[in-house]
């Protein structure tokens, strides 16, 4: 299989999944491909193809998202000369170029009802017409389709059309997002780490610290592989030393962001959220600016007082039990860590006797 294909992992959750997916490789049947942006959707799709029969004939890709409902259409089933303004010569659509072979209709959820019933057809008795033609195209070609939405909501919503659901739902395959096989991640950020030093001619890849590792676990990984991914790349190019001791896990945290829409006042939110490893910083600028005994007074050092008091207050609850003060304060044990580090807490005691 062609490298820029290939997917990492050694967890079970992963392995269960790529067992699934190799399986389904081998049966000529639509494929429907469910999962969180970044999760690797199109490198299943190539790999339900490479793994396929068909691996020698063409893999066409299209992302229904990317184009307007008319050119959308065209794209799909080609067109015939005139059959519109700019139409000078006729031209094969995507389903013609897949002939023999796969055709992956990324974003399909994003495709106008018109369109659904065409691709309907097509699934059932593999022939359709281009736009402004009247003869019909026979074509032998296996759908697969992804979409990181929830289809049968949408179906009940009347945004989704029940037959095609019901066509391509012959096997679904939802992908697990990286917060479900976090400990992939050690591997994948070690992967991704000596591509990058390879791109950038280094000698070697840096390392990463323990720190940085437990970082990356704690993290939730909206933007899934894809956003592990960017993290590495960026960690190890900006990187002067053998080790990497921390991670840049928001590339947009600056003092100079602008602010869209800014509410000075908010007047609802009043929960504290530490599972990002900060304090909602809505809530507390909905509370009269906090002023310490110390003189605190500006939002940054306001935050970090109150994560520690709320921190010191769990350990003692907890007679520095980390596991039960992490669980207590709504963080993973990792994310407790990396707070106690962050803010040079004292644990009463050295840091084995004190990790549970």
């Amino acid at each position: 299989m062609i490298e820029k294909y290939r997917m990492l992992g050694e967890s079970e959750t992963f392995l269960d999944c790529m067992q699934r997916v190799s399986r389904a490789a081998k049966v000529n049947r639509p494929i429907l491909i469910i999962g969180e942006r970044g999760t690797g959707k199109e490198l299943v799709a190539a790999r339900l193809h490479y793994l396929s029969p068909r691996w020698q004939q063409p893999r066409i890709t299209i992302n229904c998202a990317a184009f307007s409902k008319e050119l959308l259409e065209s794209e799909l089933f080609g067109y015939e000369q005139g059959a519109f303004t700019g139409a000078v010569r006729a031209k094969p659509g995507r389903f013609e170029l897949a002939d023999q072979g796969s055709l992956f209709l990324d974003e399909l959820a994003n495709s106008p009802h018109a369109l659904q019933e065409k691709l309907l057809r097509v699934l059932e008795y593999g022939e359709f017409e281009r736009v402004g033609g009247v003869g019909t195209i026979g074509v032998d070609v296996r759908v697969i389709a992804a979409t990181n939405q929830d289809l049968p909501t949408l179906c009940r919503r009347g945004r989704f059309k029940e037959d095609l659901l019901d066509r391509l739902s012959f096997e679904v395959i939802t992908l697990p997002p990286l917060r479900s096989r976090i400990e992939d991640i050690p591997l994948m950020a070690s992967n991704f780490a000596v591509r990058m030093a390879r791109e950038m001619d280094l000698g070697s890849a840096p390392r990463f610290s323990r720190y940085a590792i437990e970082s990356m676990m704690a993290y939730h990984w909206p933007g899934n592989v894809r956003e592990l991914k960017n993290t590495v790349e960026r960690a190890v190019y900006r990187s002067e030393g053998e080790v990497i001791e921390e991670l840049e896990l928001d590339p947009f945290a600056s003092p100079f962001r602008p602010c869209v829409d800014p509410e000075p006042y908010p007047s609802e939110s009043k929960t504290l959220n530490l599972r990002s490893g900060v304090a909602d910083v809505a809530a507390v600028a909905a509370a009269p600016t906090p002023i310490s005994s110390n003189g605190v007074s500006n939002l940054p050092d306001a935050v970090a007082a109150l994560e520690r008091s709320m921190i010191e207050a769990a350990l003692q609850r907890y007679q520095f039990n980390q596991t039960k003060a992490a669980e207590d304060l709504g963080l993973s044990y990792y994310q407790l860590r990396r707070l106690i580090k962050k803010l040079g807490l004292s644990l009463g005691q050295d840091d084995e006797a004190s990790a549970d």
